[in-house]
């Protein structure tokens, strides 16, 4: 995607000096006030990324942690560095179900390789996931411009379509193009007109700091609101649709996503609002079936995202500041689950579909073959 008019992703593979080359990410912990660019040498350096959020959203967590094994094999091949490297990653963030594929999908295909040939084949297989994850984002981006079309052609000509988001599900939490957001950016430069109401998302202000940043680099027509704002926005009719992305959804349909989600799925549900979530293949968790959504864990983060607000003072540099009372306790869940009911459709890299295990079935039939009846098995492979 752009940023300031040149084409950037969120993590690239560059060579260093010694020849030996790396990952490079976005440190989206300094955004929407400073770009800077950040080398990921070591496994150690991959897994404070991940739980510091310089990288988040669910895809590019995947491809950041299967570079992070990459890294982790260049130092020692051997099974047991394998093994921890796998299980440092596990413990980095335990929502989003593209971490647990990218790492059973890395370990797959490399314990059973001699340890002189895990390298090259890890860093392969590492830049093969983001690619796969571009390709994937670029199909969702393809079947949810279709729909924004639909929706557009009943509006008075000229009128844009108005879209509200929640969360930041753009290229920033991919590796570009991004799940929720793809439909958007691919609509908006075929011409469709079109204006995107950002939620500011609690507690990390993902919205607000992220979505609104790259929606400016593209020149997509957007606002930033509260998100308490977002119902009203529904009920005064000025949402012709809302798109959100996920972190993890069961096979039958329920999605797990930023907190807030929930509120805002009854908020259109009760006001004929379409519900779409953006999801990637790889964000299906098949071993979770109808009823089984508790059994997602839900991060709960640091008090401070909630106690402090980080912004950009007036002498230019980026402090925080307290806004609650010092000794008031936080509860800072990161995430809810918004049951398959009140969604309407699923915009997957293979098309769209109504939630639940059939019509996902029908779209990934391997996965079904694979895990139908199994349990306790992680996500599948990927597509």
């Amino acid at each position: 995607m752009r940023v300031e008019g040149t084409d950037v992703r969120t993590i690239r593979f560059v060579e260093r000096p010694d020849g030996l080359g790396c990952p490079e990410i976005i440190d989206q912990t300094r955004l929407p006030h400073e770009l800077r660019f950040v080398r990921l040498e070591t496994l150690k350096n991959v897994v404070r990324a991940i739980a510091d959020m310089q990288v988040r959203g669910a895809p590019l967590i995947g491809a950041a942690a299967a570079y992070g094994i990459a890294l982790a094999m260049r130092e020692d091949a051997s099974d047991g560095s394998l093994a921890r490297a796998c299980e440092a990653l596990l413990g980095c963030r335990p929502t989003a179900v593209n971490l647990l594929w990218a790492i059973d999908d890395m370990r797959g295909r490399l314990h059973g390789l001699p340890s002189d040939q895990r390298v090259a084949a890890a860093f392969e297989r590492a830049d093969r996931v983001a690619e796969e994850d571009v390709e994937i984002c670029r199909a969702i981006g393809a079947h949810g411009a279709a729909v924004l079309r639909d929706l557009a052609a009943d509006l008075p000509e000229g009128e844009p379509l108005q879209i509200l988001t929640h969360c930041n599900a753009g290229w920033l939490a991919a590796v570009d193009w991004g799940t929720a957001l793809a439909p958007v950016y691919l609509a908006h430069r075929d011409g469709l007109p079109l204006h995107v109401w950002v939620s500011e998302t609690r507690p990390r202000n993902q919205g607000a700091s992220l979505t609104a940043w790259e929606l400016l680099q593209e020149g997509v027509p957007h606002t930033v609101v509260p998100d308490n704002a977002c119902g009203h926005l529904m009920r005064t009719g000025r949402v012709d649709i809302v798109i959100t992305g996920t972190d993890r959804i069961t096979a039958a349909g329920d999605v797990c996503n930023k907190i807030g989600t929930y509120l805002k799925a009854t908020a259109a549900r009760d006001c004929g609002v379409p519900f779409y979530v953006a999801v990637p293949g790889p964000s299906i968790d098949w071993t979770l079936d109808e009823g089984q959504a508790d059994g997602i864990p839900i991060e709960e983060r640091e008090a401070t995202e909630v106690a402090e607000v980080r912004g950009l003072a007036g002498d230019g540099t980026i402090q925080s500041v307290r806004v609650i009372p010092a000794g008031s306790p936080v509860a800072n869940f990161g995430f809810d689950v918004t049951p398959a009911r009140l969604v309407t459709g699923l915009i997957t890299d293979r098309g769209v579909c109504t939630p639940g295990r059939t019509s996902l079935a029908e779209l990934y039939p391997e996965h079904e073959q694979r895990n139908s009846g199994q349990a306790g098995v992680a996500a599948g492979t990927p597509n």
